[in-house]
């Protein structure tokens, strides 16, 4: 796939429906140009346009970008629901690759907001009813399902109010939203999945065996993956503030056998709930992380 442009680079311009339009645009001309089909959440399908195809298929705004006719290949029958669940706890505010990048910070909440900004662009893009949630114990935030493209700009407003709380809620305090996700449909969940106790498993928990589709999108940063720290080392719980100072040496492998553990643990639970997980690296291009989500959702056909 053709490599775009990192996303970090165009949020400098501060202007997130450019950013989510230019990402998904790209993204979808690069599986055009690769020669991948199916291009969505559920997205629309296209193909290059041949001889006695209808000109009135014709994407002509795909046409405009790239200079080439494409045709829908197939559309859907009908639309689905599709919630965007974020994670606005306070793991989430932390920075991406710190301690070897020395450019401006890149939090797990920047990232995480502008994927929802492109997937939401994309599902609304394909005619289905979208709305977002960004969850934490200090507040709460909501935007019902609704469509076009006014109704993803409301969607925009909101994630761009979005700061990160102390926790993630326990179920006493989003029942309410809870009804109106366990419908039928699709919910896409972003989150780092670090938690206390059982918050936000047993949040996912509750979606499963209710008709509803769950993705979840596990968020990381090269410094947790690689633990590139040296000599003494101070580090603090974003959630609870507890500090602790260890040797960074000493600690290394105790470290990533522990990370291992939770990752297998974490993958292990949503198996069993029977919701999808892909992991992504908030250093890396996000045209590439939508790639893998998708895949991961086998609506990628090669």
């Amino acid at each position: 796939m053709e490599q775009f442009i990192d996303p970090k680079t165009l949020a400098r311009v501060k202007d997130m429906p450019l950013i989510a339009k230019t990402v998904a645009d790209g993204f979808l001309h690069g599986l055009h140009q690769s020669r991948q089909r199916g291009v969505g959440i559920e997205f629309s399908q296209y193909r290059p346009y041949g001889d006695g195809d209808d000109l009135s298929r014709i994407d002509w705004k795909l046409f405009a970008r790239s200079d080439r006719y494409f045709v829908r290949e197939a559309e859907r029958e009908s639309e689905i629901a599709v919630w965007f669940v974020l994670d606005a706890s306070a793991s989430m505010a932390i920075a991406s690759d710190v301690t070897t990048s020395g450019k401006t910070p890149w939090t797990k909440l920047d990232y995480a907001a502008h994927l929802v900004a492109v997937l939401s662009y994309l599902a609304y893009r394909q005619g289905d009813r979208i709305g977002f949630m960004a969850l934490s114990s200090d507040r709460q935030h909501v935007v019902p399902l609704g469509g076009g493209e006014q109704h993803w700009s409301s969607i925009l407003l909101e994630l761009a109010r979005v700061k990160p709380g102390a926790v993630f809620p326990g179920k006493e305090m989003v029942g309410t939203l809870l009804r109106s996700l366990q419908q039928p449909g699709m919910i896409i969940m972003v989150s780092d999945f670090f938690e206390r106790a059982d918050e936000l498993l047993g949040f996912t928990q509750s979606l499963a065996g209710s008709k509803t589709e769950v993705s979840a999108i596990q968020l990381k940063t090269s410094d947790e993956l690689a633990f590139p720290y040296k000599g003494a080392v101070r580090f603090e719980d974003a959630e609870s503030g507890e500090q602790v100072l260890v040797s960074a040496r000493n600690a290394k492998q105790f470290y990533h056998d522990a990370y291992a553990e939770f990752q297998a643990g974490l993958e292990a639970a949503l198996l069993k709930q029977s919701a999808d997980l892909t992991s992504i690296n908030i250093d890396e291009p996000m045209d590439q992380a939508m790639y893998d989500f998708l895949k991961n959702r086998g609506k990628v056909v090669r």
